[in-house]
């Protein structure tokens, strides 16, 4: 299970997600099933609270993730997925340990993101599988670049988009997808308590085997929303060329 965690200090919205999992993932039954099973999560690309794999455990002591197994994909080493049909990429850079699963679960919280406008599926896989040295900075720099961030718009999309085809082209059928519409500030989590104030409606949580509709059955939601519910997220949302 893929989940976009956050930075420290950042739990206290997750509560409820995390006591769940917690319930589920130790229930009898789902243990014998999936004895094998663990979070799995990568390395980020910006220095902050999980930039090293050490920092990484730290934070997800604090932020309450002992309740289970979590793996570290880039800890060790990454390798790269063929990108199939890409225009910007023939292969993409992930951790190392992603092929010792054989399925996925995505669990992503969505909200909106500084670049891409919102953060759902396609963002938490894109970005969080791509590991946190290689693949984090074929999506989002050119070499040679002083500017970390200097990939944007709509290459920066597209970069983003065949680095989750990569993932979803490796697991085939065995992946699903699970969007929380909970708490959704404009801002993407990794901004922790920089984050803007959460002014959306909690709507609840949706799921699907198709990214692409559950993506945009969230956007669509958002935009069913009172304009005073919705401005905020729609206003990030098209200022963004997703």
């Amino acid at each position: 299970m893929v989940f976009n965690k956050t930075e420290e200090q950042e739990k206290e919205y997750l509560q409820e997600i995390i006591n769940t999992l917690n319930d589920v993932i130790n229930n009898t039954v789902f243990r014998k099933d999936l004895s094998d099973a663990n979070i799995v999560e990568t390395n980020t690309y910006y220095e902050g609270d999980r930039y090293t794999t050490e920092q990484h455990r730290r934070t997800l002591e604090v932020n309450g993730w002992t309740f289970c197994p979590v793996d570290i994909l880039d800890e060790e080493d990454t390798l790269t997925l063929p990108v199939h049909g890409g225009k910007w990429f023939g292969k993409m850079s992930v951790g190392s340990h992603t092929t010792d699963y054989n399925s996925l679960v995505v669990l992503t919280h969505f909200k909106g993101h500084t670049q891409g406008g919102f953060g759902g599926s396609n963002k938490n896989i894109g970005i969080g599988c791509a590991d946190g040295r290689i693949g984090k900075a074929w999506i989002h720099t050119t070499p040679g670049q002083d500017n970390q961030w200097d990939i944007r718009e709509e290459e920066f999309m597209e970069r983003m988009t065949e680095s989750t085809k990569a993932v979803i082209d490796y697991f085939g059928k065995q992946i699903t997808y699970v969007n929380v519409m909970r708490n959704m500030s404009v801002s993407c989590d990794c901004e922790g308590v920089n984050a803007a104030p959460v002014v959306t409606p909690n709507v609840g949580i949706l799921s699907s085997t198709d990214i692409l509709a559950l993506d945009q059955a969230c956007v669509d939601l958002v935009y069913a929303m009172t304009e005073a519910e919705h401005h905020d997220l729609v206003e990030r949302i098209e200022s963004r060329p997703y």
